[in-house]
């Protein structure tokens, strides 16, 4: 294979497996809430809440925490930042794969 091989495109904060799922599904849902992303996700409350503070970071995501009757809910939803890195993730991915010839 001739010239360079770029990964430089894939950003860090969305390419983990969790955090992927995160933003690939708020993408389509535009919200989602807390209990919503673990079940879907498979993952522990721990868990989804590490890579969940690290989107927000990011500024990816916004999370809106409330509560209905005694119950807390938390709602996350893709900001237009997050929506724009995705794009760009998915650019990148896309360009990887013509390079790895697929």
């Amino acid at each position: 294979m001739s010239g360079k091989f770029d990964i430089s495109g894939l950003d860090d904060v969305i390419h983990g497996r969790v955090r992927l799922g995160i933003v690939a599904y708020l993408a389509s849902a535009e919200v989602a809430d807390f209990t919503e992303l673990k079940t879907l996700l498979e993952v522990t409350q721990g868990n989804l809440s590490i890579h969940l503070r690290k989107l927000e970071e990011a500024g990816y995501v916004s999370i809106d925490k409330s509560f209905v009757g005694r119950k807390p809910l938390t709602r996350v939803r893709l900001t237009e930042e997050g929506r724009a890195a995705f794009g760009r993730y998915l650019k990148a991915m896309s360009q990887l794969v013509e390079q790895a010839g697929g």
